[in-house]
């Protein structure tokens, strides 16, 4: 099959210039990349174009830094079936459940056809949050434990249904569209560039910085804008200093998970420190308004940058001696090593990405594998790997993070001399019948923002996917028992699973805890 190849430095991509597979094409070529470790997608989405509805995805080779864009295509109204990649590679799960859920495409062979979000006006109407058939168990001794769908803080609402016997837990089924705002069709709406960019601040409320600096990316890839030097190194500051907190966040409800309030306490204040020095620079603690396309509203300063320098050399003093506690803490190794351990291989068949994957062995971290920015020039990156897949080698990722950023930071700045910077470019028009994509490693891993105009330059169409905290921790299936505690921290509820000798069964197939509730039969959609 053939590709179009660029990378996550090139310009926007004439649409004309993506070549068109047949699906069985299509299907046969994809599933055999995805069997090779060094491909994952990106993005795989669907839009209608007249009566006919094109498919793209942007698959990654982590191996030669190539983004390969393909698509395929179905008339409108076609009622064939589609055969289904989940079946061989679960990685396709979330992107063919949305395609179904938006445009009523069947795919054949589906194992779990559960939609992915509850908006008012989905296709399928059959089932909706009230009436969903969760799965179920029956047994005197079990008992059924909620969690959400409403969270303080800033996570993005969820909900979680355990089936318990006692403190063992015997099931996990997750829903996560009780909240959905149809960001992606606000993208749509509005021609207002200083709109859309708020709205990518939006996406996700820990992940600003990142989702902004995506959106960005592919904005100035469409519109032709190369962003300086300098400014490329105010960003990659500002998403350093996200992933720096987000993960002294996390290292605190580790620590609070287990009992260890001296942890909890310690980053909770070193947390606070770090998105205060974002608030000192853009006036707002998560950088909401720091990231805009083609300049900024916010250059550094000399005093700005040396405060930044100095706060982040303290942070990560005292961070790294947080860090010595937790290795030194026969209660916390005991509880965190050899626990909720996720193999490589399953990692790599669910399309893992992020720390979660590199605690698993997988390098996967696009400032490395797909470079951009200073990524491409004036750092090297090295991702930081563990083999072991279990608690404490996803702490462990965090805490070398934390300390490996702060060293950028201080790198960056060393020999920064602010300058002027241009202001944001709102006006700036967008080649038209193009695709642009934003790549960039965020906090949580992987984020991908695909930008499509029509003729007349209008960015008609906006996909957004940003990787999840829940979609990155499997519940481990197959033989034993899995036992967890749950857990309340700084607005995030969190399971902990304690079991040790879980072993996956069936590594090439899908999770047994999937149920099958029927064939899904959404209507085809009325023009």
């Amino acid at each position: 099959m053939k590709y179009y190849i660029t990378d996550n430095t090139a310009p926007a991509v004439p649409l004309s210039e993506i070549p068109e597979a047949s699906y069985a094409e299509f299907y046969a070529d994809l599933a055999a990349k995805l069997a090779d470790a060094r491909y994952h997608i990106a993005h795989y989405f669907a839009l209608p174009l007249g009566d006919r509805l094109r498919f793209f995805c942007l698959l990654l080779d982590d191996a030669e830094a190539k983004v390969l864009i393909a698509s395929h295509a179905m008339e409108y109204y076609d009622e064939q079936e589609l055969p289904s990649l989940t079946a061989l590679h679960p990685q396709v799960h979330p992107f063919e459940r949305d395609i179904a859920e938006r445009y009523g495409v069947r795919f054949d062979g589906m194992p779990w056809p559960k939609p992915l979000r509850f908006p008012f006006d989905r296709f399928d109407r059959g089932s909706t949050m009230d009436n969903y058939p969760f799965y179920t168990m029956e047994g005197r001794s079990l008992h059924e434990v909620n969690v959400g769908p409403i969270h303080a803080g800033i996570i993005e609402p969820g909900a979680f249904r355990f089936i318990c016997n006692g403190e063992q837990v015997l099931h996990l089924e997750i829903a996560l569209g009780y909240q959905h705002r149809g960001v992606e069709h606000e993208f749509e709406t509005t021609a207002n560039r200083l709109r859309q960019m708020c709205l990518a601040e939006a996406v996700a409320g820990d992940s600003a910085v990142t989702h902004a600096a995506t959106f960005a990316s592919a904005v100035e890839k469409l519109t032709g804008g190369v962003p300086s030097a300098r400014l490329g190194v105010e960003r990659a500051v500002a998403l350093e200093l996200e992933r720096m907190a987000m993960q002294i966040a996390d290292t605190g409800a580790l620590c609070m998970d287990v009992g260890y309030q001296l942890g909890q306490v310690a980053c909770e204040a070193l947390r606070t420190m770090t998105i205060n020095t974002t608030q000192a620079w853009c006036g707002n603690r998560f950088g909401k308004g720091l990231i805009r396309p083609g300049g900024t509203n916010h250059p550094l300063t000399a005093e700005k940058a040396a405060m930044i320098r100095a706060n982040v050399r303290e942070i990560a003093r005292r961070y790294d001696q947080v860090r010595r506690d937790i290795k030194s803490s026969p209660t916390l190794l005991a509880r965190f090593e050899q626990c909720g351990i996720v193999p490589r291989e399953e990692m790599l068949r669910i399309g893992g990405v992020g720390q979660a994957a590199r605690a698993s062995g997988a390098a996967r971290d696009i400032r490395a594998t797909h470079p951009w920015g200073v990524f491409a020039g004036t750092i090297r990156h090295e991702s930081i790997v563990k083999r072991h897949g279990d608690v404490m080698a996803r702490l462990m990722v965090r805490c070398r993070e934390v300390l490996q950023s702060a060293g950028y930071i201080d790198r960056l700045l060393a020999d920064y001399v602010p300058g002027s910077l241009p202001a944001p470019d709102y006006a700036a028009p967008p080649a038209p019948d193009s695709l642009a994509f934003g790549l960039v490693e965020g906090w949580r891993g992987e984020t991908c923002h695909v930008l499509l105009t029509d003729a007349q330059g209008r960015t008609f169409r906006v996909r957004t996917l940003g990787t999840c905290a829940y979609a990155t921790e499997p519940v481990p299936q197959g033989t034993g028992s899995v036992y967890g505690i749950i857990d309340y921290f700084n607005g995030k509820y969190t399971l902990r699973v304690s079991e040790r000798r879980v072993e996956f069964a069936n590594a090439a197939g899908l999770p047994r805890a999937y149920p099958s509730t029927g064939r899904y039969s959404a209507p085809k959609p009325t023009k």
